[in-house]
């Protein structure tokens, strides 16, 4: 399901957390896709760049290329995309590999598709032209798709703001173990923390006897408590 917003009357998709992420097909660097079809089992970030041979997306896509061994271990592929064509997006991507330095990151090859998008049929789908930053780029937008094609989270940047891939990493890290051990994570929340017990008020105002029967947990009053995963 989308849903839209009128912005400057222009009409802007806006998928939502908790629905199946908008299909579409199209072409990329790296052969045709169909999304998220293709990426049934595995969590996606597809994310979005304003255009090809820019500054600050080319220190993102340095990053993310330099990342992606971390992130498939994560059990996660990433999808860029931006409204430019498929020869500027190789041509780009080339130039990259070929002359780009940065923070010690070199002859960096990018291997994750990148779609072309110059009809912005996915950059509108997705939500990621926003009006009232430029109605002809992307914003920076990262969606984080689960394995059954759920939208779980997402994160606009504007134009002018290069990502946080720890931040990237710690969401994705966050998300599957809330997944895994059905959990919540607390704020600044990194992998070996206590983590949250939900929902709110399992600990009842039995806490003392719930913690003699559960050592691993503490409760602080009937709506907090925390327990470790080690």
């Amino acid at each position: 399901m989308e849903h839209t917003i009128e912005l400057q009357n222009n009409v802007v998709s806006m998928p939502r957390i908790g629905e199946k992420a908008p299909s579409f097909t199209a072409v990329t660097t790296q052969g045709k896709i169909n999304f998220p079809d293709d990426y049934k089992g595995r969590w996606v970030i597809l994310f979005s760049h304003p255009a090809d041979f820019t500054p600050v997306c080319t220190s993102e896509f340095m990053t993310f290329a330099t990342l992606e061994d971390e992130f498939k271990s994560l059990n996660c592929d990433l999808v860029g995309l931006s409204v430019d064509g498929l020869y500027s997006h190789i041509a780009w991507l080339r130039t990259i590999k070929d002359k780009i330095e940065y923070r010690g990151m070199k002859n960096v090859e990018v291997k994750f598709p990148l779609i072309e998008d110059i009809t912005m049929d996915v950059a509108k789908k997705y939500g990621m032209i926003q009006p009232g930053e430029s109605s002809t780029k992307a914003v920076r937008a990262v969606f984080f798709v689960d394995p059954k094609g759920t939208i779980r989270a997402i994160i606009y940047y504007p134009l002018s703001l290069g990502r946080n891939f720890d931040e990237l990493k710690r969401a994705l890290i966050a998300m599957q173990t809330a997944d895994k051990y059905e959990v919540a994570t607390p704020a600044d929340w990194r992998p070996g923390d206590d983590v949250i017990v939900p929902p709110a008020g399992s600990c009842g105002v039995a806490k003392d006897r719930m913690e003699e029967n559960h050592p691993e947990m503490k409760c602080y009053d009937w709506f907090f408590c925390t327990r470790s995963l080690n």
